[in-house]
């Protein structure tokens, strides 16, 4: 008798997407098939998968422990998510030889299908790191009597979602800051830094405008610049290492001693990369926007506004939503913080609309509540139905401008 031959053995998964990739999330779930393609006829114990999906961070470090011994200490953790097996054809005994309770697959092409379920919680989204990595797989095993099991693994990508239409990944992010430099005993004037961007959620291929303003009293040529940093954490037995890497940048003109450059909108584009991991712990992936003065021969004047890149982008409702809310609360602290010389936010709505008009259009709901609570429903009929509208939202840049005239007070003497 002529003893049949493997020729492949290939998984293929039934992708939920138009790209055929296949991405999943928590409580997907997920199914395909394994291609078993034979040539002649062979007998088998089973022919099973094993689904796994884990985070597992490792690294090492050097350690002295005396003047002639050194060692190396091994950091390594694991967190499981899940772990499925199943078996296809066959049964569970593959630990021995035996020539009982075998299956035979005749000549061809042969598929079996497989299906399980993620887990409904959260789970963290697929990560190569320099340090540790989540993944997510499937592995094939075919075991027959006297041969070496045939093993396959393919792997399958799994987002978290971020959905950046909340409240905290909408809100505004901005700061100030002010640096003095000295040399021997001689003091030069203050290089000051504004900078503020719209939001702190964003979605990789979106570009991120920034508002800055950068004035140099100092006596030296500085260069504004804007980076998007990447910071990858790992923890494995009470420590912690640290990978920092850029993502992208940018570039200013030149500040000679005594001018000022504005950003109006400075457009930074964020590239492809992995949405931030903060649910891991373990592993987690953070991103910054970096707006700084690069100052020669001193340290340079920095601001860090912190990033959330998620999965789902912002949509028009969230963004007027966002808008609207912002709008209610001016007198939050980052609105101090708005850069000089930027034209004055138009009059509130009660300042323009009569109290007798308001009162003669008023609807029996809260409209208030309802905008910072995103409520959809009657509210949308009653927006359409309203006669006197807020005005239009204030932007950055003023469509009429005067004639530029410099009230600051001029940099101090050299």
């Amino acid at each position: 008798m002529v003893l049949g031959k493997v020729k492949s053995l290939t998984i293929s998964f039934d992708c939920l997407n138009d790209s055929n990739v296949p991405v999943y999330s928590s409580g997907d779930t997920v199914s395909g098939r394994v291609n078993l393609e034979v040539t002649g006829e062979i007998r088998v114990k089973s022919l099973k998968i094993h689904a796994r999906g884990h985070a597992k961070v490792r690294w090492t470090e050097s350690r002295n422990a005396g003047s002639n011994t050194a060692y190396t200490q091994n950091y390594t953790e694991e967190v499981e998510y899940f772990n499925h097996k199943d078996i296809l054809v066959g049964h569970e005994r593959d630990d021995d030889n035996s020539e009982e309770g075998l299956h035979t697959i005749h000549s061809g092409r042969h598929e079996y299908a497989f299906s399980f379920e993620l887990p409904q919680t959260p789970l963290a989204t697929s990560f190569e790191g320099r340090h540790g990595s989540v993944r997510y797989w499937v592995k094939a095993e075919l075991h027959r009597p006297w041969f070496l099991p045939v093993k396959l693994k393919k792997e399958f990508t799994v987002f978290e979602h971020i959905d950046i239409n909340t409240p905290s990944l909408l809100s505004p992010q901005a700061g100030t800051k002010e640096k003095t430099l000295c040399c021997w005993f001689c003091t030069s004037g203050p290089i000051s830094l504004s900078a503020k961007i719209e939001r702190k959620g964003y979605t990789p291929g979106e570009s991120i405008q920034i508002f800055a303003e950068i004035e140099n009293c100092s006596s030296r040529v500085v260069v504004p610049k804007a980076a998007i940093y990447q910071t990858q954490a790992f923890y494995a037995k009470g420590k912690m290492k640290e990978v920092k890497q850029l993502v992208a940048n940018l570039r200013g003109d030149s500040l000679s001693s005594g001018k000022t450059e504005t950003w109006n909108g400075k457009q930074l584009k964020i590239p492809p990369v992995s949405p931030s991991i903060l649910d891991c712990s373990i592993i987690r992936v953070e991103y910054s926007l970096m707006v700084y003065v690069d100052i020669p021969g001193a340290m340079d004047l920095f601001l860090n506004l912190p990033l959330v890149i998620g999965t789902i982008p912002l949509h028009p409702f969230g963004s007027r939503t966002s808008s609207v809310s912002s709008q209610c609360s001016m007198n939050m602290n980052w609105l101090g913080l708005t850069l000089p010389e930027r034209p004055e936010a138009p009059p509130s709505y009660a300042e323009v609309v009569t109290e007798e008009q308001r009162q003669s259009s008023l609807a029996p709901i809260g409209v208030c509540d309802d905008l910072e609570r995103g409520l959809p429903g009657p509210l949308f009929a009653y927006i359409q139905e309203f006669r006197f509208l807020p005005p239009p939202l204030y932007s950055e840049i003023d469509p009429n401008p005067d004639q530029p005239t410099d009230d600051r007070p001029s940099c101090p003497s050299r």
